[in-house]
């Protein structure tokens, strides 16, 4: 056989063989977001946990656990919020017989000891099948890692300590009954992007979130445990400084609809087909590119909100990485 024709057959097969896999891609794209079944997870257990449950992205998967008849026991920092999330759920699902606790925890003061005590009190002598650890925080705007200051602190204190003592009081609950499902809230900032510059001790934090939910995957799997991470992109809540809408930014409500669908599926996944879409499209970029664009942004929301600040002195509940991933 001719050189030339041996080249021609070998491009053709190497053609057929990678329109073969984008096709196979796409078809298991499309189904894993919108055909495949979702799980009953009222077979995990009879409660879930929820931890930064009254506002956002953990409140809304608290009102879709709920509508799919699992009890729920709510944890949060303050007392009143609380207070007013469970009385919204026992409106919204009157008369279903849904149980609600609530927990009161700061991850970012409260020592150890009183959050497991307190998370161990709280779930005493329930059928807890689900845990969601969606509490997390950031600086509040855009800062070089010299700047830190205690933020820092609180930071890797409920994004990292927080969920480990959660989950490691849930587990043993788990283990002894030998099905539950654990579900860590990541960030489009630690995957998505190549870099996340002046949150870098946010972006840190949920890279370490994806990669224990990996390993957790790996080592609990075989006693019947789910482990995940969810990882969204820009979501819309109400703290958002904007006002518009965008194809990439889902309301809570819309995210966690599709984070239901994901649970018991694979350890680290983008739940809403759009962000699946943004992330593809990002990877097609290059990461020099991206990372250029990305501090231009930060720099930009810097210099604007130093200007705010010298008007008003922004609260400790204003996330600026809501305009950015939209987490909580």
């Amino acid at each position: 056989m001719e050189t030339p024709v041996v080249l021609e057959l070998l491009a053709k097969t190497i053609g057929f063989i990678t329109f073969f896999k984008t096709l196979i891609s796409i078809i298991r794209w499309v189904w894993v977001h919108f055909l495949r079944p979702a799980k009953n997870l009222k077979e995990y257990g009879s409660w879930a946990l929820v931890t930064g449950s009254t506002d956002g992205i953990g409140k809304a998967l608290a009102f879709e656990l709920a509508s799919k008849g699992l009890h729920l026991i709510l944890v949060g920092r303050n007392p009143a919020r609380l207070s007013v999330t469970t009385k919204e759920l026992h409106q919204r699902y009157l008369g279903s017989g849904l149980q609600v606790r609530s927990i009161v925890i700061d991850f970012s003061t409260d020592p150890s000891e009183v959050i497991c005590s307190r998370i161990q009190e709280g779930i005493d002598g329930l059928d807890v099948g689900i845990l969601i650890n969606n509490a997390g925080m950031t600086n509040t705007w855009p800062r070089f890692f010299h700047e830190a200051d205690s933020i820092m602190d609180d930071i890797v204190r409920v994004n990292l300590e927080g969920m480990c003592r959660v989950t490691r009081v849930v587990l043993p609950v788990m283990l002894k009954k030998k099905r539950g499902a654990i579900i860590n809230i990541g960030s489009g900032s630690a995957d998505t992007l190549p870099s996340f510059p002046l949150y870098s001790v946010y972006s840190a934090t949920k890279a370490y979130i994806h990669q224990f939910s990996r390993n957790l995957h790996v080592e609990y799997k075989q006693h019947g445990i789910d482990v995940q991470c969810l990882i969204p992109g820009f979501v819309k809540t109400k703290m958002l400084p904007i006002r518009f809408s965008s194809f990439f930014l889902p309301t809570p409500e819309v995210y966690s609809r599709a984070c239901l669908r994901w649970i018991g599926y694979e350890p680290v996944c983008y739940p809403y087909w759009r962000h699946s879409l943004q992330r593809t499209l990002a990877q097609a970029m290059p990461k020099e590119f991206l990372d250029w664009a990305a501090l231009q942004l930060v720099l930009l929301l810097r210099e604007r909100e130093s200007s705010k600040s010298q008007k008003k002195k922004p609260s400790r509940e204003f996330q600026l990485s809501h305009l950015l991933m939209g987490l909580n």
